[in-house]
């Protein structure tokens, strides 16, 4: 009979995306078979990015500084002020980060627009996006969600919206295919992508 402990901590890793229920168990006797040091790390290591990580309260990126502070992405001065890209999630925007080509601002949506999902606008952060845009110099901004029907939906949303401001708004051209994710598109076709945007 398996140990209960050893059940509790199967299950608890088969909640995690894209593990079922064998890689669960793989991983639960790696964890067993390593030193003892190994499983105090990996708790440590969750504990701690649970009580220190947070939101930045100006783009939504992650930062692990006070509540009230702003991550590094936002206190760089180094980056362009006048360029905002607007992105699904963090995993998007570090996927545009390792290109290496874009040096502007971010700003991050946590979803796109699903309403079969009961996904509206209110559960996104176009309200703070909006609120963002009163304040900045901002002169363009690029659309820079999946293109997926969620994203593209969320795009157009976004783009008319918008538009009216005055803004310059454009999308990542083409090199990204239909129903892909950023996240796990190579560096050159993001770098191409980013190179290559088109108004909307």
């Amino acid at each position: 009979m398996t140990p209960d402990a050893l059940n509790r901590l199967v299950a608890q890793l088969a909640k995690l995306p894209g593990i079922g229920e064998k890689t669960a168990q793989r991983l639960a006797f790696h964890v067993l078979r390593s030193p003892p040091d190994f499983a105090k790390g990996l708790a440590a290591a969750l504990t701690e990015v649970v009580d220190k990580v947070r939101l930045c309260p100006r783009c939504f990126s992650l930062h692990d500084g006070p509540a009230d502070t702003r991550c590094g992405f936002c206190t760089d001065a180094r980056r362009d002020d006048k360029v905002l890209c607007v992105v699904e999630n963090i995993s998007d925007q570090l996927a545009l980060e390792r290109t290496k080509e874009f040096k502007g601002r971010y700003h991050v949506l946590h979803g796109v627009l699903s309403p079969l999902e009961g996904v509206g606008p209110d559960q996104l952060r176009i309200r703070e996006l909006l609120l963002r845009l009163e304040d900045s110099p901002i002169e363009e901004l690029i659309v820079a969600t999946n293109p997926d029907v969620e994203g593209e939906a969320t795009a157009l949303y976004l783009t008319k919206l918008l538009k009216p401001l005055g803004l310059r708004v454009t999308r990542l051209a083409q090199g990204i295919p239909m129903g892909g994710d950023l996240e796990y598109a190579d560096q050159a076709t993001l770098a191409r992508a980013l190179s290559a945007r088109r108004e909307l």
